[in-house]
């Protein structure tokens, strides 16, 4: 799933991340990702640069992504951590998210978001999880393009937004997600099978709505489902599920997921959803990869009702720590990450609120940071 581009940066012994906390708790959990790179043992060194995005700096400057920003990312970084972005449910004129903003001018079409279940004294009924969501990441509705008009019979207001779906980017995200499930498959022969959520054929599981949306889920389904006819892709089991069933499939029957792979709007609903499985929004990481660049975040928003008070969860924006090690070709230093993480969830004894403890986004930190 790495990219020859990206891979390049393995061969750095330090690299330079961009890091954009933006908004509200993203500026706690975004130091607290920071914290555990610079913990990290061996020769890899980083460079960080501070950038600016996000609602709270749109309200300073009137720019929520500053054109320095992409520009820096673009020229100076090897990846990029952000943390979360506010986004306002009512129209605010001349705002636009700034993490759909940057997917689109660096090309990160592609969004990868793990749901792994971590079994622990508080959730030891919790169904076991082992899931990838790749969501496409550039266009269906989140193209924007909306109006409004007035309905000259009833003088009444109608609103429409365009929905674009293309052959070119359902291919190149059906490829990203296929090749996931081979990757997926080579790590678990390494587990005992006993210990395995999932035990069979690598699956990509095709989510879409094609039974109402003919013509723009029609094309997503058939040029995804085309990925599979590669020789490459022979051992890949392919599923269809329709989104409204997948949501209810998956919260009844987790475990029949592999790799799920869906338009934007679909599987930025489904991994959201996947989350309530594993038990927080703030346990769950994403990757926003491209040919050239990854930019990770963790899948929660800015929490403004917790922002400043120590009680966010940095575990999400850790894991997504790790996730860019991992896609920029350090497996190893990305691992470490990973179990440190792990091996904190699993003794249960610090951990923040929003999964059953009482413990700070410091003292998580340095709870992960000493399992290193």
């Amino acid at each position: 799933m790495l990219r020859r581009a990206l891979t390049t940066a393995a061969n750095k012994t330090k690299l330079t991340i961009g890091l954009i906390p933006a908004d509200g708790i993203g500026k706690e959990v975004t130091p607290a990702a920071v914290a555990i790179l610079e913990s990290l043992k061996g020769p890899l060194q980083f460079d960080f640069i501070n950038l600016d995005a996000g609602f709270e700096h749109f309200q300073k400057t009137g720019k929520a992504l500053p054109e320095k920003t992409v520009e820096t990312l673009e020229n100076a970084c090897d990846g990029a951590l952000f943390g979360a972005v506010s986004s306002p449910s009512h129209r605010v004129e001349g705002y636009s998210s700034p993490i759909v903003g940057m997917r689109k001018r660096l090309d990160l079409y592609a969004n990868v978001r793990p749901a792994i279940s971590v079994p622990s004294a508080q959730n030891a009924n919790q169904t076991p999880v082992d899931m990838l969501i790749i969501r496409e990441n550039t266009e269906c509705l989140y193209i924007k393009q909306e109006k409004i008009e007035t309905d000259p019979a009833s003088s009444l207001k109608v609103a429409y937004a365009t929905r674009k779906i293309s052959e070119h980017a359902s291919r190149r995200c059906g490829k990203v997600a296929f090749e996931s499930a081979l990757k997926r498959d080579r790590l678990r022969q390494s587990v005992p099978l006993n210990q395995r959520v999932w035990k069979g054929k690598p699956k990509v599981t095709i989510v879409h709505k094609s039974n109402v949306l003919s013509i723009t889920d029609g094309l997503w389904r058939e040029t995804v489902r085309a990925v599979a006819n590669d020789e490459k892709y022979k051992n890949v089991d392919v599923n269809e599920q329709l989104v409204d069933s997948m949501v209810y499939r998956m919260y009844l029957e987790p475990q029949a997921f592999d790799v799920v792979v869906a338009p934007n709007m679909y599987g930025d609903i489904i991994s959201d959803g996947a989350a309530a499985l594993v038990g927080s929004l703030g346990l769950v990481p994403s990757a926003n990869v491209g040919d050239k660049f990854v930019l990770t975040e963790p899948v929660h928003g800015s929490a403004p009702d917790i922002a400043g008070q120590n009680k966010a969860n940095p575990i999400a924006a850790i894991r997504s720590a790790g996730l860019l090690l991992e896609h920029l070709g350090y497996p190893d230093e990305a691992l470490s990450i990973y179990n440190a993480v792990d091996a904190v969830i699993k003794e249960g004894s610090v951990l923040t609120p929003d999964v059953g403890g009482r413990a700070t986004t410091d003292q998580v930190t340095k709870a992960i940071m000493d399992k290193l």
